[in-house]
């Protein structure tokens, strides 16, 4: 007769996964002997060792018992089946793993190429990480409201950051974001941003796509100067409407 540590060093495995099979009632537990210890025979073992090799093949605990009773035709048919199930697994695992390597690209991961371009020429003149971050947090909303939109507008972004005096205006646009919603420079910068949107003839906001208003909110959300500048920005739009 063996006690639980001998039984678990001869089938291999922990004696803490032999409580385990107790538990689940795969493995029945014996009655404790007069001097209060349980002993397990030698059918124990065996029982042990098929449940340890079911175990270790991939077989779910709750299908085990069902594979310890079954027939030759039964248990063929249900090894089938959690073959086919663990070919499912692997398929979803296989699957995550290239999501998960393509997480390594970065930002490639969630952007297209144009608008990485577009954030890497902002890098080139200047603008802040901390800015980057939120310049490409709106093209990740962007792709996902109007992804057919998004190669133009990136396009479009990327010509105008190629004019000296679009560029000073996001270097003043990163550099407000620090400051206090009150900050008196705030009406001066939106009086330069004005004049230099008036060169592009925008248009009123009917002509602009609707999904720029959530991106609007991200980017106000960002930074409350920020925000207080799109306000006086939206009220110079206003009057001159």
């Amino acid at each position: 007769m063996l006690t639980i540590g001998q039984l678990a060093a001869h089938a291999g495995v922990t004696v803490r996964a032999v409580r385990h099979y107790h538990q689940r009632g795969l493995l029945p537990e014996p009655a404790p002997d007069a001097s209060g210890y349980r002993r397990y025979d030698a059918q124990a073992v065996v029982d042990l060792i098929r449940i340890r090799t079911l175990a270790d093949a991939g077989v779910p605990l709750a299908r085990v018992e069902e594979l310890l009773g079954a027939g030759p035709a039964e248990f063929a048919r249900a090894v089938t089946e959690i073959d086919a199930a663990l070919r499912r697994k692997i398929d979803e695992l296989t699957e995550h793993r290239r999501r998960i390597a393509g997480l390594a690209a970065g930002d490639r991961a969630f952007l297209p190429d144009g608008v990485i371009g577009l954030l890497d020429l902002l890098r080139a003149i200047g603008i802040s990480e901390r800015q980057i971050r939120v310049e490409r947090d709106a093209w990740i909303l962007l792709s996902a409201l109007s992804p057919r939109s998004v190669p133009e507008w990136a396009a479009t972004k990327k010509e105008l950051l190629a004019d000296p005096e679009s560029q000073g205006v996001y270097l003043a646009l990163d550099e407000a974001f620090d400051w206090p919603p009150n900050d008196p420079r705030l009406p001066g910068l939106a009086d330069r941003i004005t004049a230099w949107l008036s060169r592009f003839d925008p248009g009123d906001d009917g002509d602009r796509p609707a999904e720029l208003g959530l991106v609007d909110a991200l980017i106000d959300s960002s930074s409350p100067g920020i925000r207080r500048l799109y306000t006086l920005l939206r009220d110079r739009r206003a009057e001159k409407a």
